[in-house]
């Protein structure tokens, strides 16, 4: 497919960079893979199956989006007559004839700018942790807001907008579509399998880190853009506060004056539990499924709040938040300067 070009991006991922890029040798051209400091020999394995290689310069804060960007860049200095670009994250294997119904799809609709399809886990019985990305990943087809890591853009639309913005460390994605969006461009989910994601989350702690991201995503979106007629994220941000601090604190302090009837409260957590549950049975997962839904989607909005926090205290000092990762091989939440 001469029109469509492949920007991977990864660092240290091993044999889900292999599968990676062996999952679209042949399929498309260029591909560029962008890497960010790998010491596994990521970089050598790529360039030994022709892969194009940018690496990254590690002196200048890196962030998911501007490796994006630097790929996006190559792949047009490469071919500047491809007409759209997938993303894709290196921990996931693009499915067999996806490329070309995602190409399909943005050529017979001239109105849309990014389509994206079904991600899955690839090891999903592995942990409750990769269960519920799996879960996550099953987003409704159809128009949506918002896409993921995994995506085929328009070359146009996104030179339009001026691609990720590179200072964003989560999030980054929905960011885009949103300022698409803004400019009359549609993103489409499809009803098709795009990829196979390794999330190889075994730990509790790694979903909470996981969720420290989220929460300063939507933190850092809102202050973005939540001044924007569809004040975005802003209701998200505004429910974290009230479960994870609003709530539990207006309980604990009334404890004493009211004797413990302040307590009552603390029953709008099952009360919202049972509410997600009740979509999520609607949805059509298992029973067991929708409870283990629930419950981590209530209990997510408590790392969430903590990565809000980490937000606003980097932007009150001046600083900026390092990168938010959750792979056991990577490094864990720090603030730098």
């Amino acid at each position: 497919m001469n029109q469509v070009g492949l920007v991977a991006i990864g660092r240290n991922e091993g044999e889900r960079l292999h599968q990676c890029l062996r999952s679209v040798i042949g399929e498309v051209f260029p591909i560029v893979y962008v890497d960010s400091g790998s010491t596994d020999g990521s970089v050598e394995f790529a360039r030994s199956l022709g892969v194009d290689v940018v690496e990254l310069d590690l002196s200048i804060p890196f962030t998911a989006a501007r490796a994006r960007n630097e790929g996006f860049n190559r792949v047009l200095e490469i071919h500047p007559d491809v007409e759209f670009v997938q993303f894709v994250d290196g921990d996931c294997e693009i499915r067999t004839g996806w490329l070309e119904l995602a190409a399909k799809e943005l050529q017979q609709q001239e109105q849309v700018a990014i389509v994206c399809g079904r991600r899955r886990e690839r090891y999903p019985e592995q942990s409750i942790y990769n269960s519920l990305c799996d879960l996550e990943w099953d987003t409704p087809v159809g128009e949506a807001k918002a896409c993921g890591g995994d995506s085929m853009v328009r070359v146009g639309a996104f030179q339009q907008v001026a691609g990720f913005n590179p200072s964003i460390i989560a999030g980054e994605e929905p960011e885009l579509c949103f300022r698409l969006r803004e400019q009359g461009w549609k993103i489409v989910r499809l009803d098709g399998e795009m990829t196979l994601h390794d999330a190889q989350m075994t730990q509790f702690d790694q979903w909470w880190r996981r969720n420290i991201r989220a929460g300063h995503a939507y933190s850092e979106g809102a202050w973005l853009h939540g001044k924007s007629p569809e004040r975005y994220r802003i209701k998200e941000s505004l429910s974290i506060w009230f479960w994870a601090v609003i709530l539990p604190t207006i309980t604990l302090g009334l404890t004493w004056l009211t004797s413990g009837w302040s307590l009552l409260l603390l029953s709008g957590y099952p009360l919202l539990g049972y509410r997600i549950f009740r979509s999520q049975k609607q949805h059509r997962l298992t029973f067991r499924q929708a409870v283990l839904y629930s419950v981590f989607c209530l209990l997510g909005k408590f790392p969430q709040a903590q990565g809000q926090l980490y937000f606003h205290w980097s932007r009150l000092l001046g600083q900026k938040t390092a990168l938010i990762e959750y792979k056991s091989n990577l490094t864990k939440v720090s603030p730098s300067a």
